[in-house]
Formats: C-alpha cells, sequence, structure tokens
C-alpha cells in the first residue's frame, strides 16, 4: 500500500474511503458520493488514469464497488486562474513548517482552487508530500499556517489546536466602536446558515469565544487584537460584525455582497498575526510573527 500521497503534475490526490452502499461499479459509487460531479466528468478521469487504487494504480470504470476501498481521485478545474500573490516560508524543520499566506489564496483545494492552494504550492516546490495543514485559516485571511511535516509527531502538535494549548492572535482592521468598553468577550452559539458557506448567531449555548481588544485608534477606523479560544468557521468574522465593527471589504458580513471575481485591491483586513505554544516534543517556548502588515487608512468605500 501507498504511504505518501499520490501526485500528478505537482498536485496531490483526494482520498475516500467507498462507504457501504448499493452501487456495482467504483464508477457508480463515486458518482453518488459527488453528485456535483457529472458521470462523464468522472469517466473521462477513470479513462486518463486520474482515478487511483490505495497502491497508485488506475482503477478501471467498471471496477467491482467494494465498501471500504481506498481511491485516490485528482480534482481538475479548467483553466484555474493563477493568484498573484506569493507565500512566504518563516520556519522549517523535521517536524514543523510555518508559511506566511497572503490574501486570496486558499489553504487547501476547494471548489476552483486545486494548484493556487497554499499546500499544493508549498508540497510541489518544497517536495514535501507528506504536508498536512494543522489548522485553516478563510481564503481572505492572511497570515500564519501552520503544517505538520513528519507523520510519526503530527498527532502531538494537532493536540495543540484540539485542546487549545496553542495562542493565537489575529489583528483586524474594522470601524470604530467609541461606546463599547475595551477588552472585551464575545461568545455566542454558531451555526451554518444561508447560503451553506456563511456561519450565523443562534440562540443557545456558546460554542464560540473570541477575545477582543483595540490595538490603535485612527478616526473611524481602528485596528484590533482579536484571539479566538475556540475555532468555529468565520468566527472571527461574525463575532466582529455582531459587534457592530464588521471587518473591513468583508462580502460575508454582516451582508453578503455577491462578486463574480476577487477585488485584488480590496482585500480583507484580518490578519493572522501570531502563534505561541509550548513545542509538545522539546518543551520550549516557540513562538511564530507574520511579516505582514494591514495599512491603517481612513474608512473609505468599504464593504
Amino acid at each position: 500500500m501507498n504511504s505518501h500521497p499520490l501526485f500528478i503534475d505537482g498536485v496531490a490526490a483526494s482520498r475516500l474511503q467507498l462507504p457501504a452502499g448499493p452501487w456495482a461499479t467504483v464508477l457508480q459509487a463515486l458518482c453518488a458520493h459527488f453528485p456535483a460531479v457529472d458521470a462523464a466528468t468522472w469517466s473521462a478521469r477513470f479513462a486518463r488514469g486520474r482515478v487511483l487504487d490505495a497502491a497508485g494504480r488506475p482503477i478501471a470504470a467498471d471496477a467491482a464497488y467494494r465498501v471500504g476501498m481506498a481511491v485516490h481521485y485528482f480534482r481538475e478545474v479548467v483553466q484555474e486562474a493563477a493568484i498573484p500573490f506569493a507565500e512566504r516560508v518563516l520556519h522549517i524543520d523535521a517536524d514543523l513548517l510555518v508559511a506566511d499566506k497572503p490574501h486570496f489564496l486558499p489553504v487547501m483545494p476547494a471548489g476552483a482552487f486545486v494548484r493556487e492552494t497554499l499546500l499544493a504550492r508549498l508540497q510541489q516546490s518544497l517536495g514535501l508530500p507528506d504536508l498536512v495543514p494543522l489548522h485553516r485559516i478563510d481564503r481572505g485571511t492572511a497570515g500564519l499556517v501552520m503544517f505538520s511535516v513528519n507523520p510519526a509527531t503530527r498527532n502531538h502538535y494537532q493536540a495543540l489546536f484540539r485542546e487549545q494549548r496553542i495562542l493565537k492572535r489575529y489583528e483586524a482592521l474594522a470601524a470604530a466602536l467609541p461606546d463599547r468598553e475595551f477588552p472585551c468577550v464575545r461568545r455566542s452559539r454558531l451555526q451554518a446558515g444561508e447560503p451553506f458557506f456563511r456561519m450565523q448567531e443562534i440562540a443557545g449555548p456558546p460554542n464560540s469565544e473570541s477575545r477582543i481588544d483595540v490595538l490603535e485608534r485612527a478616526g473611524d477606523v481602528w485596528r484590533y487584537a482579536l484571539e479566538p479560544v475556540t475555532g468555529k468557521k468565520h468566527q472571527l468574522r461574525v463575532h466582529m460584525a455582531a459587534l457592530g465593527a464588521a471587518i473591513l471589504n468583508d462580502r460575508f458580513y454582516p451582508a453578503l455582497h455577491e462578486e463574480v471575481a476577487d477585488d485584488y485591491g480590496r482585500p480583507l483586513k484580518l490578519l493572522a498575526r501570531s502563534l505561541r505554544f509550548v513545542d509538545p516534543l522539546t518543551g520550549e517556548m516557540r513562538q511564530f510573527e507574520s511579516g505582514r502588515r494591514l495599512a491603517l487608512v481612513p474608512h473609505r468605500n468599504s464593504l
């Protein structure tokens, strides 16, 4: 069995363990599991050797379905647009890699992004097939992302996030809140909203918590320090919008702004600024800082 991710043209394969079901072939199982991808697209992938078994061998489209079978497949996007911003590697050792991500670059393949992701870029440029992100930040957010390099030590570092033993600090630019006392804590219950990619606050026991303070006041725009105690999707963006200070250029909160293409001149003013933790292998305190900055400018024509 192949223990490393499989690659074609520098892109890692996705993996699916086939669930229980009534299908006769692997093709039928994949079509049912991914209804957004039509049968013709899957058939073309099979024909071009882009659906593989656990050993990296091409699977035939009429291969018999088997519960629990491991299938590796390659996602494709026709004419994937290049994202014209570069990541920076701030640290790398035998176990960890810390990258400084630009705005607009996704961490992982999703939707229209396959090659133009932080993971794919790093795997290809550094030749690290076992690289796995230990956490994620939004595509629109810039700043620090930590990766596991070594599968043997991965769980030790994943536990830092799982057990909330890592201090994550963000900065954001948003409207001034002169009538609110800082620092403050926002706790609320978050769940998926409409459309599916937006989150919303609902009544009920809190499942999210953010600590918020002010770093700099400049007229009608302030620089905020944000510490997410929990790690819910879009948590900081939802909490800031709920306080009445939506992060500048946020296209999702408090209202959804439909746009066809990214506006590279108006990035989301949110930065994953630093990571601080006790290394679970060595016991030493480690801290990493982003080299990026959010320019504090007057609030004009922001979403």
